[in-house]
């Protein structure tokens, strides 16, 4: 009777061994089948057409990851306090990173983005505009593949620049003298506007005129400073003349983007500093100026091009991401030719693959992408440093002090470069 009790309770536990490896398992294969997810952050309206377009058709090919986006505020600034925040309080909630080009170096040298360099040929790189590509290195590596591009661009009245027998301006001489001769025969009320107040687009607007005057910012190679130089001087002096000339308005040191594009699209100026979203704007059916505007890159010097500041944003991948093999399947659709096609013709974005600058399909919906291409092969970046946010601070303050007249740009600059070097050095 013992005998037969104990094969019994043997059996039992065989059988229960049994049911609880089947159960094991079948847990194990449902969590299995549950799709990996992956985290990432943006402006609200950036959001909308994400998920509509590029996201569903990549859920749709990958069955096993699912793309959650958290929907940020419409400030870039505040986007890269939040990023900063989750990486500073510990594992970052975000497996993709979804990064302006002026943030890929602070956090690159603080640690918390995966080295990307190995993961595309030379060859697949060179797809890419070089400039977009090189926003994405910090110190010969790579965290950032494009994923959109953006460049300052110089509009002006196409119109009335024929009219009155004038080619496109070459210099800044030229667009002064141009500005001058339209509104004195009263054809605009103003010559030019441009992004003036303290804030980050004053530093993209000033990277700009400063190549076109020989100058530079902080060279990220030497970490030399040239705020203090003399083609740093000119350029504040060229922006200076236009508001004492009347070229500019008097209130342009504080005009944001979207005060400058109503002025331009009104009718009222014949050169506008600003970005590529302008141009659809400008050419709605509604619009005063429909048809009659052209682009090109920020005017130069003789012997020196004008520059055009690269924005735009790159997808990168958390260091503490668990499922760093999907977020890097994710990112090659979403940089993909065919993947970033469809999203530029739904989106309006401007692309970051030199290929579709030409597409036909895109050039039939957006005509002036070829001329944007030869904009963008004369991008300029902000200094690619892990301090960028404090050294722009730092020019943002100054700049506005020289251009409102509560300091001379020689003291202005000088305390500019001197409190740059500092911040360099403290952190070199």
């Amino acid at each position: 009777m013992r005998k037969i009790l104990q094969k019994i309770k043997f059996r039992t536990v065989i059988f229960l061994g049994v049911l609880l490896g089947i159960i094991l398992f079948s847990i194990a294969q449902a969590l299995s089948q549950q799709p990996v997810v992956l985290n990432m952050l943006m402006t609200a309206p950036d959001a909308q057409p994400w998920r509509q377009g590029i996201i569903k058709d990549f859920e749709a090919k990958n069955p096993g990851i699912r793309i959650n986006i958290i929907e940020g505020p419409n400030a870039t600034n505040l986007l890269e306090d939040l990023y900063t925040s989750a990486f500073i309080l510990g594992d970052s909630p975000y497996d993709l990173i979804n990064m302006d080009v002026i943030w890929t170096p602070k956090f690159a040298a603080a640690g918390w983005l995966l080295d990307l360099s190995d993961r595309l040929t030379k060859e697949e790189l060179a797809a890419f505009s070089p400039k977009d590509v090189e926003g994405g290195r910090y110190e010969g590596k790579l965290y950032r593949i494009p994923m959109r591009s953006d460049v300052g661009v110089l509009y002006y009245r196409e119109d009335l620049l024929k009219q009155a027998g004038f080619q496109p301006p070459e210099t800044f001489a030229d667009l002064l003298k141009i500005s001058q001769s339209l509104k004195k025969q009263e054809k605009i009320n103003w010559g030019y506007v441009w992004q003036g107040r303290q804030y980050e687009g004053l530093a993209a607007m000033f990277v700009e005129v400063l190549q076109g005057f020989g100058g530079f910012w902080v060279n990220p190679n030497t970490l030399e400073v040239g705020l203090d130089k003399p083609e740093t001087l000119k350029a504040i002096a060229f922006l200076k003349d236009t508001i004492q000339q009347g070229i500019s308005p008097p209130g342009v040191t504080t005009y944001l983007e979207e005060d400058t594009r109503r002025i331009f699209q009104s009718g009222q100026t014949a050169f506008l500093r600003s970005w590529p979203y302008v141009w659809p704007l400008a050419n709605a059916q509604d619009s005063p100026i429909k048809g009659k505007i052209a682009i090109q890159a920020m005017v130069g010097t003789p012997g020196n091009s004008g520059g055009a500041c690269l924005g735009g944003w790159g997808l990168g991948i958390s260091k503490s991401s668990k499922h760093l093999k999907e977020a890097w399947t994710a990112i090659q659709y979403f940089t993909s030719e065919e993947a970033q096609r469809q999203f530029i013709l739904n989106a309006g974005f401007v692309p970051s693959r030199r290929s579709l600058f030409t597409d036909p399909q895109i050039v039939s919906k957006y005509p002036y992408y070829p001329q944007l291409l030869k904009i963008v092969d004369k991008a300029v970046l902000r200094p690619p440093i892990a301090q960028y946010p404090q050294a722009s601070d730092i020019l943002q303050r100054y700049l506005s002090a020289a251009l409102t007249n509560r300091i001379t740009p020689e003291r202005a600059m000088q305390a500019a470069a001197d409190e740059t070097r500092r911040l360099l050095r403290a952190r070199s």
